[in-house]
């Protein structure tokens, strides 16, 4: 099938090869949750806790302060759900406040924030309305500053930067109707002009965040390939380009459960002169520019996540100590008191690992792709998990809105809109079954270096050969070493009654290590399909690095005011924690993967239809529920590789 640029729809082997031509494939600064995977627990990396300097933390919280102020006195966050609209005085009082330049350097006309004090900044905004976080952060995380700063020119510099910090709202548009986590199937196309002084772009983009509003836009598109050996190779470029210019046209404003107020557009680009300078950082390097933006662009969620998760806390807390049956407190009945506490323990992991993960970027000297993306991803599927813990210890008033609320005396919080506002993050930025095949993917790329060709199908016996030998001194090495460290002696004594848990992780770490080795040596080409075992693996690293995070961070609390409270949250935390791995392991080879696969093909073929009669039809027959102009369906069971990485922008672009 071909699309509506007249190409074929990239094969399966196509798609996998433009996304991977845009992963980062060296590994050139060390990585805590790299070396996690592969059995090496790295403390060091992390420990002591990374902080704010003074000065930065001074400069933070004294523009926290001023917004603080703002968003407390000026915005109705029922109203904007109510109306689905952003007041104007809203919007204009953020780029009084500067708001829309918080991590624009100085020197151009920003804040200049480093990436915790932005992280604190956006999760306070979030504690009060979503949308405005969805404003601010699509703008300045993925829209235009971001990849400028790393990636412009200094005449780009010069002439976005400031405009962007006085508040020229910006906005990111990958994402197209057939286009999420395929990047090479996208069909917006950027053509030389004959002079080469220019492109001409045509296309339509889909869920850009700010769209509707936006004066500036960093578009992904296709230009003309190059050929490399006689084989075509895909180009996708990034463009800066202006909304007012003659062709860029907002079709439709997206409507969504929750953030009733995000501002997403479809937008539509009609033979839309782009200038050849307007290009950020060269021809062909869009993808890579994407996904080297969201190493700390996707920071911003697990801070929100944290802030959101604090208000969660503060709501179950007064109302389970208010809210009296059978004689006592809610929160003194067992069933609610284990969510309550849960709920504490979890947040304060949360915000652990959103801070060190945000601190580790401002170090500037650990590759932080996989922090961030575990960061993301565990965040948003434990701080979901804390929300809906509220909603059900709220009970019906958790399920009331606010207005209804108000209506008959009551205070109105808003837990439903938390709700549905909270939900979009386990999609934002890259759904949580992408990003597990994206962290699985970087973590098995060690194994993958060294081992690639003895399961690659279509190596060569001579390859193979080669491959062995490789393999072979590595692992006669590395493997020895999966069996003893640390975690079997009385180490991390300066944790006091931490420690275990953490010589908990430098032995589970090692296990790990040696599960996926053995996946590896089990499955061989066919591990990538199997994707519900990745996951697994990524969700125990990711339950590591949250024990490791929350354990430092409780240790540079110790001597606080708060500090043994502090403790207590954390070994809590670790305690629930490692039941959850002690599960994760027992699922990994005795588990029902096989037969649900099988039988969810079935279902695809229409197997099971009869499980529907008696409902009354929500697809008419024939009806599609795509709007991919190719409608080629994906083969079963995607590929791990870096294509999974283009959706992080998914929702948000």
């Amino acid at each position: 099938m071909s699309d509506k640029t007249g190409r074929n729809a990239p094969t399966e082997q196509e798609s996998r090869e433009v996304a991977e031509a845009a992963r980062e494939t060296e590994w050139t600064a060390p990585s805590f949750v790299r070396e996690l995977f592969l059995g090496n627990f790295r403390l060091d990396l992390i420990h002591p806790y990374p902080q704010q300097t003074p000065e930065d933390r001074q400069k933070t919280d004294a523009y926290i302060a001023k917004l603080r102020k703002f968003m407390e006195e000026k915005v109705d966050s029922d109203a904007i759900d109510r109306t689905g609209e952003l007041p104007e005085e809203v919007v204009q009082g953020l780029r009084d406040l500067g708001a829309f330049g918080l991590k624009i350097p100085e020197e151009y006309g920003g804040v200049g924030l480093s990436q915790l004090g932005y992280g604190r900044t956006i999760g306070m905004v979030t504690s009060k309305d979503g949308n405005l976080t969805a404003l601010l952060s699509a703008h300045q995380s993925i829209g235009v500053p971001q990849p400028l700063k790393m990636f412009g020119t200094p005449e780009q510099k010069k002439k976005y930067l400031p405009r962007l910090a006085k508040g020229a709202i910006s906005a990111f548009a990958l994402t197209e109707g057939g286009v999420g986590s395929d990047p090479a199937a996208l069909s917006t196309t950027a053509t030389p002009t004959e002079d080469g002084e220019a492109f001409i772009l045509n296309g339509e983009k889909l869920w850009c965040t700010n769209g509707t509003i936006a004066e500036l836009l960093v578009v992904m598109a296709r230009t003309p390939s190059k050929t490399k050996n006689g084989k075509e190779i895909p180009q996708i470029t990034a463009f800066i380009v202006e909304t007012d210019w003659p062709g860029v046209e907002v079709t439709h404003r997206c409507h969504f459960m929750g953030l009733k107020a995000l501002q997403n557009a479809v937008i539509r680009f009609d033979n839309v002169r782009v200038p050849r300078e307007n290009i950020i950082w060269g021809e062909g390097r869009g993808l890579k520019l994407a996904l080297m933006t969201l190493n700390t662009g996707r920071l911003t969620l697990p801070m929100s996540a944290a802030y959101g998760t604090k208000v969660a806390v503060e709501v179950a807390r007064k109302w389970a100590a208010e809210r009296v049956q059978w004689g006592a407190p809610v929160g003194k009945h067992d069933a609610v008191a284990q969510m309550l506490g849960g709920m504490a323990a979890d947040t304060f992991a949360i915000e652990s690992m959103a801070e060190l993960s945000a601190a580790l970027a401002d170090q500037a000297k650990n590759d932080i792709r996989l922090e961030a993306a575990i960061a993301k991803l565990w965040t948003t599927e434990i701080g979901w998990r804390i929300v809906d813990d509220l909603l059900q210890i709220r009970g019906g008033r958790g399920y009331e809105t606010a207005d209804s609320l108000e209506a008959r005396g009551e205070i109105p919080i808003a837990v439903e809109r938390m709700m549905r506002d909270f939900r979009i993050n386990r999609i934002f930025e890259g759904s949580s079954e992408i990003m597990r095949l994206f962290i699985a993917r970087e973590a098995v790329d060690t194994h993958l270096s060294v081992a690639g060709e003895l399961i690659n199908p279509k190596a060569s016996a001579g390859q193979k050969v080669g491959a062995m030998a490789k393999a072979g001194a590595f692992y006669a090495t590395w493997l020895p070493k999966q069996f003893f460290g640390k975690g079997q002696l009385p180490s991390y004594g300066e944790f006091g009654p931490l420690a275990k848990h953490l010589r908990f992780a430098e032995r589970t770490s090692r296990k790990l290590a040696r599960s996926m080795f053995r996946a590896m040596a089990q499955y061989q080409a066919k591990l990538e399909r199997k994707q519900a075992l990745l996951g697994r693996f990524v969700d125990i690293g990711a339950e590591l690095y949250a024990i490791s995070a929350t354990c430092v961070r409780a240790q540079s609390l110790r001597d606080e005011p708060n500090g043994r409270e502090a403790m207590r949250l954390a070994d809590v935390f670790c305690r629930r924690s490692r039941l959850r791995i002690r599960q994760l392991f027992s699922e990994l080879w005795v588990n029902a993967d096989d037969s649900t696969y099988k039988l969810a093909q079935g279902v695809l073929k229409g197997d099971y239809s009869w499980l529907e009669q008696g409902a009354i039809q929500a697809v008419p027959d024939g009806g599609r529920l795509t709007s991919n102009p190719g409608g080629a369906a994906r083969p079963a069971g995607e590929r791990i590789s870096g294509e999974r990485v283009a959706t992080q922008v998914g929702a948000s672009g």
